[in-house]
């Protein structure tokens, strides 16, 4: 395993110093490394907070700042946070409006999310499941969260930002969620540096159909495809998951792993778009990159998010943070 790191024990908080001196201008980090929040906090708006194990890089500390996320918790590398974290993080962004927690499906990571929630005061709570892979896995009960969790973060912030209160926001939130499906396909696995080797062993000319994000198991191992055979596959079972809904405008994000050069991913791009407009949804809005990592992984994900005008709208908003920012 070759890692660029100190050790293992200190890789996560080295990561964390490295990254909020390298952005603070817009981010300060909580006391003992639990969470990362705005700098500058906008009274009167309720706050979101996301988190979860680290190794999914920019997901979610990456998303902090105006037009998303007040605060994110990072726990270990693919572990949860601890609720302490949570509610240390509300505690300190919570400007009289309340929080809204946007917790993705996994055990870990819900479990404590609503132990935080239990404690704190004047929080909801929006569990995104996009992942259309697998309906249970080796870390939930119910579809994993997955890439579409960072489109309900960028929309429910810009309407946070615009002053709605604690219920529209989940409302908002879960809507943006049951719009939004994803899959992906990963070509190597990746290594966690406390365990030092590849979570899985996959051969040169085979992918893993439908992996989650912790590198667990798909649909099936397969023999590798082109480009344009794996996007079909992979659009094919989102446009048939959406069923009615699949139909006028939608957002099309291709997200890599983290081991995926940016011309690989425009390539799926690409193919994906195509599959897409034959089925008579219009591309309206698209990104493209490594947003939702699984540490050095090879491989993408495919995200499609129907919208409408008011979606369309919030997307559309400025947002500044440290990964994700665009001004109108």
């Amino acid at each position: 395993m070759k890692k660029l790191m100190n050790s293992v024990g200190t890789i996560l908080t080295d990561s964390l110093d490295g990254f909020v001196a390298a952005h603070g201008d817009i981010l300060v980090l909580g006391d003992e490394h639990k969470f990362v929040r705005r700098k500058v906090l906008k009274p009167g708006k309720v706050a979101l907070i996301s988190g979860g194990g680290s190794g999914h890089e920019p997901l979610h500390g990456g998303f902090v700042g105006h037009g998303m996320l007040d605060a994110a918790c990072p726990g270990q590398v693919f572990t949860s946070p601890t609720p302490d974290q949570m509610l240390a993080a509300a505690q300190a962004v919570d400007t009289g409006a309340g929080c809204l927690f946007i917790v993705k499906n996994y055990e870990g990571d819900v479990m404590n999310f609503e132990m935080a929630a239990e404690m704190a005061d004047n929080v909801a709570t929006v569990i995104t499941n996009d992942d259309v892979a697998v309906e249970n896995s080796s870390y939930t009960t119910g579809r994993r969260g997955v890439a579409g969790t960072l489109v309900v973060e960028k929309i429910a912030g810009a309407a946070a930002e615009e002053g709605r209160d604690l219920a529209a926001l989940k409302a908002l939130g879960e809507k943006v969620n049951a719009a939004t499906r994803s899959m992906g396909v990963a070509l190597t696995s990746c290594t966690v540096p406390a365990a030092g080797k590849p979570t899985f062993d996959i051969g040169d000319d085979e992918m893993e159909f439908g992996v989650g994000i912790h590198g667990e198991p798909g649909r099936r191992r397969d023999k590798l495809k082109s480009a344009d055979a794996i996007a079909e596959e992979i659009v094919g079972a989102i446009v048939a998951d959406l069923g009615d809904a699949a139909q006028g405008e939608a957002l099309l994000f291709v997200n890599g792993f983290g081991g995926t050069p940016a011309m690989e991913l425009y390539v799926v791009y690409n193919s994906a778009r195509k599959l897409l407009e034959a089925k008579g949804i219009r591309i309206a809005r698209s990104l493209v990159g490594s947003y939702v990592t699984s540490l050095d992984m090879a491989g993408c994900s495919i995200t499609v998010t129907m919208l409408d005008a008011e979606t369309t709208k919030l997307w559309d908003a400025p947002v500044h943070t440290s990964a994700l920012r665009w001004a109108m």
